[in-house]
């Protein structure tokens, strides 16, 4: 008998106490995490994911956001960087003069002290692994994998799988049919019980159990 999984507690697994459930520890309105996505950390409390992963977010200045779609796995002490960590390329100088408008000229406007990149996009069913960094204005695909110590600057495909500093494309999950095929059943999408029902195709790998049932929102 299939089990409903719960999307509105903390903690998935009894008395583990290092992973949660992301989207039920999230208070900031600029952050988005869709359910199931998954954070664990061993070296601080995953609840303070906020405050320690996600770094130079001032959104009431930058208006940045933070989207993570569903069932992403992030390992511990992923870090994600947004735009205030920039300094801006456009000056003659990097020296942030504008964050000191007191002490320079009061008539800069804050922002001016870094480049605005934009949002980072986390897509569905993503693994973000161990001490991997991703930059401000990244969009990551659904399917994709961010290797160990990775730091993401350009745009990830879906199902690409990504290392290095900077992170380059390593190879392909799967062939381009599977992966189309994958982009457009969006199994994420079903509701849990269908899920469920799937779960060992999902699992096994066999495509062709899934393909052409249309997801049942």
């Amino acid at each position: 008998m299939n089990k409903k999984p719960n999307t509105e507690k903390i903690y998935p697994r009894t008395k583990d106490f290092t992973t949660v459930y992301l989207k039920n520890v999230i208070t900031k309105p600029n952050i988005t995490v869709g359910d199931f996505t998954m954070y664990n950390d061993f070296y601080n409390d995953p609840k303070d994911f906020e405050k320690n992963n996600v770094l130079y977010h001032y959104p009431y200045v930058n208006n940045d956001k933070l989207i993570i779609g569903k069932f992403c796995s992030i390992a511990c002490n992923a870090k994600f960087i947004f735009n205030s960590a920039n300094h801006t390329l456009k000056s003659l100088s990097t020296y942030p003069f504008p964050i000191f408008d007191e002490e320079w000229d009061s008539s800069m406007k804050i922002t001016e002290a870094w480049d605005n990149k934009g949002d980072i996009v986390i897509g569905n069913d993503v693994w973000i692994g161990f001490d991997a960094v991703i930059m401000s204005g990244v969009h990551i695909g659904d399917g994709a994998i961010i290797g160990t110590r990775a730091l993401v600057t350009k745009d990830v495909p879906p199902y690409s799988i990504v290392g290095g500093v900077p992170a380059k494309i390593i190879r392909k999950r799967f062939n381009d049919s599977i992966i189309n095929d994958l982009i457009k059943i969006n199994w994420w999408d079903w509701d849990i019980k269908k899920i469920s029902g799937k779960l060992n195709d999902i699992r096994s790998g066999n495509i062709e159990a899934l393909k052409g049932r249309g997801a049942k929102k």
